[in-house]
């Protein structure tokens, strides 16, 4: 991937979206249901659009608004649904039309009492504390996408992310009404939506902060003075942070307050856009920049299920980097977690997990791509810690009951002070103890250019079609599209060796497919596991 020459500057006017031309779009521009750019579809995030493509419009969150009323009708759920959003532009409109539809439905309806902004970790705390009432939930959110970007997700009573039978079903009962004219979605005045009987007040900030303590020992941060500083990013934790360092008595400074939907705040990502990715070098380099201010520095993305750990001895850390320090540390000091809970990561985080999990002893579950899979396994307690590369993770609390079965991103970002409140030493220096133990990874992952024909081979290889019997000079060890710890498909293919993987899987939004890999032998042999990658996956699609 080329780097773009303005790579982690400031972002400049002309960088910024038109923010009353995106609400004007979200409102004027009525998506073709013919066209398949246009139509909702749910990935694993939820649908996600931009109302200047025609992709995310009022038409969209209407429509997939009744659907998840005809679906959650359909299953039954009589439950509250919380209802949250983010500091996108798009986010408070959609939220609005949301509004309307779920009320003109007769859902019980809990919106946020201060009538802020909620991070996606506190939806899942409100739907698991309300499980008895059969509760669901709705973040409008794109993460960490940029500012001209909407998205929408739902999630059921479980309290993490909606399975593809619950996606598919609403994203096609969404489309049926978007080719229908939108006949069949009831709606009623926002007036009317707030004032109606079935909407109610829920404070999201409170319920879930003050309940840290049950998973988080603060009370040893703030023992310690950890020197904190939490940057949101702009997005939906910023009241969150100014809450909980108030609340316990924190070193705590919110390095951004400032929330803005241009996000003109921000410094350029690898590519010249503005993307709140707490997990960039290039997103992240103000806060980076200020690494000897604080002794735990942290990031968010807009919706707070990302988390971004910065330290002073060495900057911010790989996200698989994090997840095997933080592994390590919780499997150590959680006394009240059950001896068997199992340890989960996606099969495209690092080997280092691995490593770290035979070392504890302990049983490890790799899962597809997607923080759905872990959900099962937190909330019954089976699975003490879920985490993926891309910087999401969430655990057990102290008694090892569950937390949240999303991803959480304060969560997280508070371990690395726990960590250091507790040991005396940053998450890094503890990585580097690791890399003593158990080999240095080379990680990375670069885009290849794919055709759609392609791409639909590669999600559905078996093993047979690879002919491959070594890579980079080792002998191939596993040829998976499965994953192994539970057996579901992996939407493309792995190849293991004793020293190193890569992983192939295509892209829903682009005409590639991503390869990761990496390698205990150094950067050399990273180079010639991908090199030779590419060549592998040319040879299945051709089989």
């Amino acid at each position: 991937m080329s780097v773009h020459a303005r790579a982690g500057q400031p972002a400049q006017r002309s960088d910024l979206v038109d923010v009353p031309r995106l609400i004007t779009s979200y409102y004027a521009v009525h998506p073709d249901p013919a066209d398949p750019a246009q139509q909702v579809a749910f990935g694993t995030s939820g649908h996600r659009g931009s109302s200047l493509r025609g992709s995310f419009n009022e038409d969209h969150i209407v429509a997939t608004s009744q659907a998840i009323c005809d679906y959650r009708a359909a299953q039954g759920y009589t439950g509250p649904l919380f209802l949250g959003r983010d500091t996108h532009a798009l986010s408070e409109p959609a939220t609005v039309s949301a509004l309307e539809v779920f009320a003109a439905n007769g859902a019980s309806v809990l919106i946020d009492s201060r009538d802020g902004f909620t991070p996606t970790p506190a939806v899942s705390h409100a739907i698991l504390t309300n499980r008895h009432r059969g509760a669901d939930g709705v973040v409008v959110t794109p993460s960490h996408n940029p500012p001209e970007d909407g998205g929408f997700k739902y999630n059921p009573p479980n309290g993490g992310p909606a399975d593809t039978d619950v996606t598919k079903w609403i994203q096609d009962r969404a489309n049926e009404l978007l080719r229908g004219g939108l006949d069949g979605v009831r709606r009623v005045t926002y007036a009317r939506a707030l004032a109606a009987e079935t909407t109610q007040r829920y404070d999201f900030l409170a319920s879930y902060a003050d309940d840290l303590g049950s998973v988080i020992d603060l009370e040893a941060v703030a023992a310690a003075g950890v020197r904190i500083g939490a940057d949101p990013l702009g997005g939906a934790s910023v009241a969150y942070w100014a809450y909980i360092g108030e609340r316990y008595n924190l070193d705590l400074t919110v390095v951004n307050p400032v929330v803005d939907p241009a996000f003109g705040f921000m410094t350029l990502d690898w590519d010249g856009k503005i993307r709140m990715d707490c997990s960039s070098p290039n997103a992240m380099a103000s806060l980076i920049g200020r690494r000897a201010d604080y002794q735990i520095a942290t990031g968010n993305d807009a919706d707070a299920d990302r988390h971004g750990i910065v330290t002073p001895d060495a900057g911010l850390m790989n996200p698989n980097h994090f997840l095997a320090v933080a592994i390590d540390y919780l499997y150590r000091n959680r006394s009240g977690w059950p001896l068997g809970a199992a340890i989960g990561k996606t099969l495209v985080s690092s080997s280092m997990i691995d490593r770290v999990a035979a070392d504890l002893g302990r049983t490890l579950v790799e899962v597809p791509v997607g923080f759905k899979w872990f959900v099962p396994g937190l909330l019954d307690g089976t699975v003490g810690f879920g985490g993926e590369e891309s910087a999401g993770a969430s655990f057990l609390r102290r008694d090892g009951s569950v937390w949240t079965t999303d991803k959480d991103g304060l969560l997280l970002c508070l371990l690395a002070s726990e960590i250091l409140a507790r040991t005396s030493r940053t998450p890094s220096e503890h990585y580097r103890d690791l890399v003593g133990r158990h080999g240095e990874p080379a990680y990375a992952r670069l885009d290849v250019a794919s055709t759609r024909q392609e791409k639909a081979v590669l999600g559905k290889l078996s093993p047979s079609q690879v002919t491959a019997t070594s890579l980079a000079g080792e002998p191939i060890t596993a040829k998976l599209t499965e994953a192994p710890g539970n057996g579901a498909a992996i939407g493309g293919l792995k190849v293991v060796t004793g020293s190193g993987w890569f992983a192939a899987r295509p892209s829903g939004t682009e005409d590639v497919y991503k390869v990761y890999a990496e390698s205990f032998k150094g950067p050399e042999h990273l180079a010639l596991i991908q090199q030779e990658a590419q060549g592998v996956v040319s040879a299945a699609l051709a089989s």
